[in-house]
């Protein structure tokens, strides 16, 4: 289970994001815990009101809790999960609130605590929190037996297409994966050994080096959009000038934005559109299947709840019957008996508990199932475009190579792309 987190403030926000059921199929509010109020934005406000008796500004702790994609996880193993992380981070007995999510056929859990001890007004202070973090996601891998990435097996082999929200933003503007783009600078960074190989292996993925004003190294796409070569290939800046030196010869970004738009013809321009067009296509019909899939799944699970509140009141009223009244209450308490039966009543209502969750779960699981076929059609329609994109890029590339006056030699990996066509 993955394990990301933060202190922060913010707590509008914050609510407003985790009640998201725009771009999640499903939301639902599991748990809040030590609140006077009873919705997520009252409680953050509370979390906030009582943060101003101290100087702490990040007064709440987020965490989200992603299990492996195929992973059946019952409520449970995130509420057993998520005390025994409390417990590491040394948050137990704060207030908290459990949050569900069901995006793109996956489910994961958002769970956030207030900082703020309110008996003693101090911030509880949190030292290494993302090593105890790491160490809790190792063992609940190793708990459950799901494979674990590498990441978690050594610190040295982190997954290195991990990206942050502003590249997630900034590829969405130039309508690619932020994986692709962030693999492709980092693919050129390892084949390079200098300044002019890394502008090279650069430009043969369509992305051209340019000196930008506050971060240092850049490159632009033929878009136009602007890449920080540091975040892109998650390295310290540092490292970045101790291998490519000063950027100083090379042209500013408005500079290497004209030469781009003289580089390009429209001809290539318009079968770009085309293929974005066509991509667009494709996932406004995915868009509707989603909604269609998600509307279905979303009144699946309101009658399942309608159903069991039904029925559990009716297992309520018929153990409570079985409770006499008057004379003869009194005379069960004083034999015992009225116990007797509180107690079963008690066993079997936590048993009844159980059998509506596992429903719950077991309607949930296979809801996800078909959530994650439906996801794999987009990801076909995001493979297929991706793969007449790096065509085009590489139609590119031997045109700026026969205009400079040099026959392109493709490599077999580029003649074996070029073939790459899908139907």
């Amino acid at each position: 289970m993955i394990l990301k987190a933060s202190q922060r403030g913010g707590g509008a926000q914050l609510a407003r994001h985790l009640l998201n059921d725009t771009d999640n199929d499903h939301v639902r509010v599991h748990e809040l815990r030590g609140f006077v109020a009873s919705d997520l934005h009252g409680a953050f406000k509370e979390a906030h009101a009582i943060s101003r008796g101290t100087r702490c500004r990040q007064f709440l702790f987020s965490l989200s809790l992603s299990p492996p994609e195929t992973a059946k996880v019952p409520i449970e193993v995130f509420e057993k999960a998520i005390v025994a992380i409390e417990a590491k981070v040394g948050l137990s007995g704060q207030p908290r609130a459990i949050v569900f999510h069901e995006k793109e056929g996956r489910r994961h859990a958002h769970c956030v605590w207030s900082r703020i001890d309110a008996r003693r007004m101090k911030a509880i202070n949190l030292p290494h929190f993302k090593l105890k973090l790491q160490d809790m996601s190792r063992r609940l891998y190793l708990e459950h037996d799901w494979k674990m990435p590498q990441g978690l097996v050594s610190r040295n082999q982190h997954n290195p297409l991990n990206f942050t929200l502003a590249e997630w933003q900034q590829a969405k503007r130039a309508s690619k994966d932020p994986r692709a783009i962030k693999q492709a600078f980092q693919e050129c960074w390892t084949v390079s050994d200098s300044l002019k190989g890394f502008a090279r292996a650069l430009k043969e993925r369509g992305y051209y080096l340019a000196k930008g004003d506050r971060r240092g190294f850049v490159a632009l796409d033929w878009h136009g959009e602007v890449y920080s070569i540091a975040r892109m290939i998650g390295r310290k800046s540092k490292e970045v000038v101790a291998k490519l030196r000063e950027p100083d010869n090379l042209p500013a970004v408005d500079l290497m934005r004209r030469r781009i738009a003289e580089d390009y013809t429209g001809k290539l321009k318009s079968f770009a559109a085309e293929a974005a067009n066509e991509q667009d296509t494709l996932l406004e019909e995915f868009a509707v299947k989603r909604q269609t899939m998600t509307d279905v799944h979303r009144a699946e699970r309101e009658n399942q709840r309608l159903t069991q509140k039904d029925r559990r009141q009716n297992e309520n009223a018929a153990r409570a019957a079985r409770l006499p009244r008057g004379l003869k209450a009194l005379l069960f308490r004083l034999t015992g008996r009225y116990k007797a039966i509180k107690n079963q009543n008690a066993l079997e209502a936590a048993q009844c508990e159980r059998r509506d969750r596992a429903e719950m779960q077991a309607l949930i699981d296979r809801q996800l199932k078909a959530r994650r076929i439906l996801q794999n059609e987009k990801r076909l329609i995001l493979h297929r475009v991706s793969v007449i994109r790096r065509r085009l890029e590489l139609e590119m590339r031997d045109q700026r190579l026969q205009i400079a006056g040099v026959a392109p030699k493709p490599s077999g990996k580029i003649k074996r792309a070029r073939r790459r066509e899908w139907d």
